[in-house]
């Protein structure tokens, strides 16, 4: 009787914890089906919301910008991971911890926290250099301030994994030290570099706080989301749920896609 209590009570938690999870979801996925304007009912079905999505100026522009800064940001954050979490792996055990204290405080940090010290870091070099220094560059370092620290974290477990004795070993066989690292280090931790780049990526294409007190004219789309609030019944909250229905539909595919072909190469 007990056990039964219990399976009851586990599936009911498993439930309730899936249905908050997706139900967001599914709200704006039939939001982005619905020709109502003010997304509040659903009288029928369309696409016509998504047509609308690429013809909106403001709204592709926001999107192009998002994925433009979420992908350099990524890429970056991803060879710098890397560099640093190699440098880090190679000091004393009492100094790697210390650094890696001081890499988690970003992580801990709250948003609102770092945002404001970069606005004011940036302000600051805006002061000196007499000019206004907000946009593309100051975002992009912004973005890469708070992912690159995911992405060490990812990486260092792997590179801790690793025998210095292979690396070594290249070296004797003639390697150079890049191309040793290049052979017997990175193809043993693509997996944590892998992660750390889908992590990184996660983190900058829906930044909203930290992107919205350094960015200069341009936005991406969250801030374009908050600065367009006042005018999302006309249609706009409509696209705005079909670019992000595309966004997990494409996010499930590509998931699944690599369930897919892992399981086809362990099963091969």
């Amino acid at each position: 009787m007990k056990n039964k209590v219990l399976k009851i009570a586990i599936a009911t938690f498993l439930t309730l914890i899936l249905l908050f999870t997706w139900l967001p979801i599914i709200v704006i996925m039939l939001t982005s089906f619905s020709p109502d304007r003010f997304g509040l009912s659903m009288p029928g079905f369309t696409f016509h919301w998504y047509l609308e999505m690429f013809n909106s100026r403001s709204l592709m522009n926001a999107i192009y910008y998002t994925l433009e800064i979420s992908l350099l940001s990524t890429a970056i954050s991803m060879i710098l991971g890397v560099i640093f979490a190699l440098g880090i792996n190679g000091l004393s055990y009492k100094l790697k911890k210390k650094i890696i204290m001081l890499n988690n405080i970003p992580v801990l940090n709250p948003d609102i926290v770092t945002a404001v010290f970069l606005l004011i870091i940036f302000q600051a070099i805006g002061i000196l250099i007499g000019r206004n220094v907000f946009g593309t560059i100051t975002t992009l370092i912004a973005h890469v301030f708070f992912s690159l620290p995911y992405v060490i974290l990812s990486v260092l477990p792997k590179v801790s994994e690793v025998s210095d004795s292979v690396y070594e070993a290249a070296l004797d066989l003639g390697c150079s030290p890049k191309k040793a690292v290049y052979k017997t280090i990175l193809p043993n931790i693509k997996t944590g570099v892998m992660t750390g780049g889908l992590l990184a990526f996660t983190m900058s294409i829906d930044d909203f706080i930290i992107t919205y007190f350094v960015t200069g004219k341009r936005q991406n789309f969250s801030t374009w989301l908050y600065s367009s609030l006042r005018t999302l019944r006309n249609g706009l909250w409509n696209q705005a749920c079909a670019y992000n229905t595309l966004l997990v539909l494409i996010t499930l595919i590509l998931v699944f896609g690599y369930q897919i072909i892992k399981l086809k190469k362990e099963r091969g």
